[in-house]
């Protein structure tokens, strides 16, 4: 399955691959991919979109469904 969350802030390759490291910690993601020009990031596999959003924002970035 694919989600795709808002994630703001995100000015630079460093940011997204921050959000892609916290993104594939969560149980359940497969791929993510994070993307500074949309602010968004698209995650493949099962996880909460909860468990998504609260991954982005512990890792320092808002971010919601």
């Amino acid at each position: 399955m694919s989600i795709t969350i808002n994630v703001e802030q995100m000015a630079c390759d460093g940011c997204e691959e921050t959000v892609e490291d916290a993104l594939t910690a969560v149980d359940g993601v497969t791929a993510a991919t994070a993307d500074s020009e949309t602010d968004s990031a698209t995650v493949e596999g099962d996880a909460s979109v909860e468990e998504l959003v609260e991954a982005v924002e512990d890792a320092g970035y808002p971010a919601s469904a």
